[in-house]
C-alpha cells in the first residue's frame, strides 16, 4: 500500500510585540481558549518544562473536534513542535511547528506550519482539513496579532475572578442542575431562552438569551465541555457581549455526602475600543472591569443560588 501523501500549510503574521511576549502566549496552551477564537478548552495532562501532553477541544468548520497532542517547547529558540497523538478524523497524522522570530525589540514574525495526512488521501477529506486548518490558523494569528498591539496593557485587558456558594446537599445534585442547562429558562429568571445540542457526549453547544439588571437582553453562544466525574464544566463563549472579545469559565462542584461548594470562575479579555461606546464617553478600562465583574458575577451567583435551592429542596423530598 502506498504511503499517504503529506500536505503542508504555512501561515505567518507580524506581531507588534517582543518575541518573548509572543512566544509566552504560544507556550501557555492552557490559556488558548482565551486568546484563540477556535479553541474551546485545553487540559494539560503532562508537563516537565519541555515536553508537554495536551487534550484539546476546538471548532473546525463549525464542528467541535477533540484530540490529544504532544509538544516540545524550545524557549531559547522560541520554537514549539507539536504532534497530534490521537488525531481527530479524518486525519491520520498531524504535526507542526510554531516559530517566533524577532524583527527588532518590539516586533516579531510568527510562523505556523502544519503537515498532515488523511486516511486514503481522499480529495474531499483533504479539502476539509485544508479549509479547517486555514480558517483556524488565520483566526489564531490574527487575534494574536491584535492582542500583541496591546501587549503593554494585557494586565488591564485580561481579568479573572470567581464566586462561590456553599450548599447543604451532595455535589451530584448541584452538578446535575448545572449540566442540565436546557431546563434553565424554567428555573432561572435571568435566562429567557436557551437552546442546547449535544452531538458528542459531554460536549454541549448552547445559545442563550439573558436579561441584565437594567432589563436589556443579551444573546450569547457557548460551547461547554462536561466532566461529571470531576464535577467540572468548562465553557467558552463563541458569541460574546460587546465589551468582551473573549470569555471563558468553569463551574466546579466539590464536597461530600453532607455538603458541597459550587464555584464559578470567569476569565475575560476586554474589548478596549467598545468601552466608551457601551459605558459612555468618560468610561475607562477600570470602569469596564468593574462593570464586567459585577454583571458576570451577578448572573453566575444567581445561577449558583438557584442550584443550591434546587439541590437542597431535592434532598428534603
Amino acid at each position: 500500500m502506498a504511503a499517504e501523501r503529506v500536505h503542508r500549510t504555512v501561515h505567518e503574521t507580524e506581531v507588534a510585540a517582543p518575541a518573548g511576549v509572543v512566544y509566552g502566549m504560544i507556550a501557555d496552551a492552557v490559556q488558548w481558549p482565551l486568546y484563540f477564537p477556535p479553541n474551546v478548552h485545553v487540559e494539560r495532562l503532562e508537563f516537565d518544562g519541555v515536553h508537554e501532553r495536551l487534550r484539546m477541544w476546538a471548532t473546525a468548520n463549525d464542528r467541535i473536534k477533540s484530540w490529544t497532542s504532544r509538544r516540545v517547547l524550545d524557549a531559547a529558540a522560541r520554537r514549539i513542535e507539536f504532534r497530534q497523538e490521537i488525531p481527530a478524523a479524518p486525519l491520520s497524522a498531524m504535526t507542526g511547528t510554531w516559530i517566533v522570530e524577532p524583527l527588532g525589540t518590539d516586533r516579531s514574525r510568527l510562523t505556523l506550519l502544519h503537515d498532515f495526512s488523511v486516511e486514503g488521501d481522499r480529495a474531499q477529506d483533504v479539502e476539509w482539513v485544508e479549509r479547517a486548518t486555514d480558517t483556524n490558523s488565520r483566526a489564531e494569528l490574527a487575534n494574536l496579532a491584535k492582542l500583541g498591539e496591546h501587549w503593554g496593557k494585557l494586565d488591564e485587558l485580561v481579568m479573572s475572578f470567581e464566586d462561590r456558594v456553599d450548599v447543604d446537599a451532595p455535589p451530584e445534585l448541584v452538578y446535575a442542575f448545572l449540566e442540565r442547562a436546557e431546563e434553565w429558562p424554567e428555573l432561572l429568571p435571568h435566562v429567557s431562552r436557551l437552546r442546547l445540542t449535544e452531538e458528542l457526549p459531554g460536549v454541549q453547544v448552547m445559545s442563550m438569551d439573558t436579561l441584565t439588571a437594567d432589563g436589556a437582553e443579551h444573546t450569547t453562544e457557548s460551547v461547554r465541555v462536561c466532566f461529571p466525574a470531576a464535577g467540572r464544566i468548562f465553557y467558552k463563549q463563541t458569541r460574546t457581549p460587546a465589551l468582551m472579545s473573549a470569555h471563558t469559565g468553569v463551574w466546579t462542584v466539590t464536597g461530600g455526602a453532607y455538603g458541597s461548594t459550587v464555584t464559578s470562575r470567569h476569565a475575560v479579555v476586554l474589548r478596549e475600543e467598545a468601552v466608551t461606546r457601551v459605558l459612555g464617553p468618560d468610561a475607562d478600562l477600570a470602569a469596564a472591569r468593574r462593570y464586567v465583574r459585577e454583571a458576570l458575577g451577578r448572573n453566575s451567583t444567581a445561577t449558583m443560588t438557584y442550584a443550591k435551592r434546587h439541590a437542597e429542596s431535592a434532598l428534603a423530598r
